[in-house]
């Protein structure tokens, strides 16, 4: 276990962006597991002219502390309307599974956002019912926990989708992400809420906190979020003046049924290893060859862990009529670049004939080292894992699976 602690930090230290090497230093090594957890929970589902596909996964984490909405016609006079959010724990997860289950009705049955529907422009009183909704919540779950047993120290991110008729309303509250796709790029992604951000340092430091080490006193990552009471006890200071917000932003985009293509919520563990721009390449080149959004999701989730995520990973996928088709030119460049990966890796484990199978992390480097067409953009060959170590796999029945199966840290 030491040798493989060792040789994963080296990696890491070499390799990893500077926010992940905060992000390892500042967590200790007992929040990971040895191997990934690798299971996933998946679903999907479709109306009002919208199609979804989620999945989730623990990976690396010793806790699963994500969770999601997913909700097509709503209640309280809403069937046109549909909600999606990905919520992001963080010690424990008490206020991401509450929210997954509460905070949609604390948002549509609030006074603000009622009287919204009955106005013929809404758009900015809805805005304002869903901020209603958000600093409710939040209230309503410090004044549970203070008589259950106690302040409860863990806190949530929370991005969502409202979708309307006639808008899409953005919610952003820390640092997961939502971007929506129209007419083949991306035309709007929500903003992290991070403590270094002038205007959220700002108001830490008028809180009476400060921001080290891109953190909230040292310790919290984002500036906003669900939950973290903590870091809201200051008095003379309202809800949203704290050391962390509960406030959300919201930002309202009118649909365009001819270019809107597709909404994706991920929580930060996605967006570590992937630019909005290589995500939204990676889904549309993935809905050229599957209409099963599951499928997509599962690949998205194992693609970035082969990336080098190591946070649990949850994404949501909302696709609107105009979102790419299976194309049989695209399954069929897919089907020749599987055979192709397929052929490598024999002619690699062939080659080195007398000095023994080589491992897979050797396969990996190699192929990495080579110009292969048809990647999948965004993607590129961590996308293509499963296949190689498919191969690997048959090729190779006695391995050792745990160097060579698990080993997700040192692929390259």
């Amino acid at each position: 276990m030491a040798e493989a602690v060792a040789k994963f930090t080296f990696v890491f230290c070499c390799f990893a962006p500077v926010h992940l090497l905060l992000d390892f230093w500042c967590d200790t090594m007992g929040a990971f597991l040895d191997k990934p957890k690798m299971e996933k929970y998946t679903s999907h589902g479709e109306g009002n002219s919208l199609k979804f596909g989620l999945s989730s996964m623990q990976g690396w984490r010793v806790e699963m502390e994500d969770a999601h909405t997913a909700a097509v016609s709503l209640p309280h006079g809403l069937d046109l309307w549909s909600f999606f959010a990905v919520y992001d724990g963080h010690a424990g997860s008490q206020v991401a599974k509450y929210c997954c289950e509460h905070l949609l009705e604390h948002i549509t049955t609030n006074p603000d956002f009622q009287s919204a529907l009955q106005e013929e422009t809404c758009v900015d009183s809805v805005k304002n019912g869903i901020r209603t909704g958000f600093l409710q919540i939040d209230e309503h779950m410090r004044t549970i926990s203070e008589k259950k047993h106690g302040v409860d120290r863990s806190g949530s991110t929370a991005v969502g989708v409202l979708i309307s008729p006639t808008h899409v309303y953005f919610i952003n509250c820390g640092d997961s992400r939502a971007l929506l796709s129209r007419a083949g790029a991306v035309h709007f992604f929500t903003q992290d809420h991070k403590p270094n951000n002038p205007l959220e340092k700002e108001r830490i430091q008028n809180a009476g906190g400060s921001v080290m080490i891109q953190r909230v006193n040292g310790s919290l990552a984002v500036s906003r979020a669900l939950g973290d009471f903590d870091y809201k006890c200051v008095h003379g200071k309202g809800p949203t003046e704290q050391l962390v917000s509960p406030e959300p932003e919201v930002y309202a985009i009118e649909r365009c049924e001819a270019e809107d293509e597709f909404i994706i919520l991920a929580c930060d563990g996605i967006w570590d290893v992937m630019a909005n721009e290589q995500l939204c390449d990676f889904v549309r080149s993935r809905l050229e060859v599957s209409d099963d959004l599951e499928r997509v999701s599962n690949e998205i989730l194992d693609t970035c862990l082969y990336k080098g995520s190591r946070d649990n990973m949850s994404v949501v996928l909302v696709c609107f009529s105009g979102a790419p088709k299976v194309s049989p030119e695209a399954v069929n460049r897919e089907l020749e670049l599987d055979k192709y990966l397929e052929t490598r890796v024999e002619e690699i484990m062939k080659k080195q004939g007398d000095e023994g199978v080589p491992d897979l992390v050797h396969v990996m480097r190699t192929l990495a080292s080579e110009s292969i067409p048809n990647l999948p953009p965004g993607g590129e060959l961590a996308s293509k894992r499963g296949v190689v170590e498919a191969v690997y796999n048959k090729l190779n029945p006695y391995r050792n699976d745990d160097t060579d199966s698990a080993s997700t840290d040192d692929m390259w």
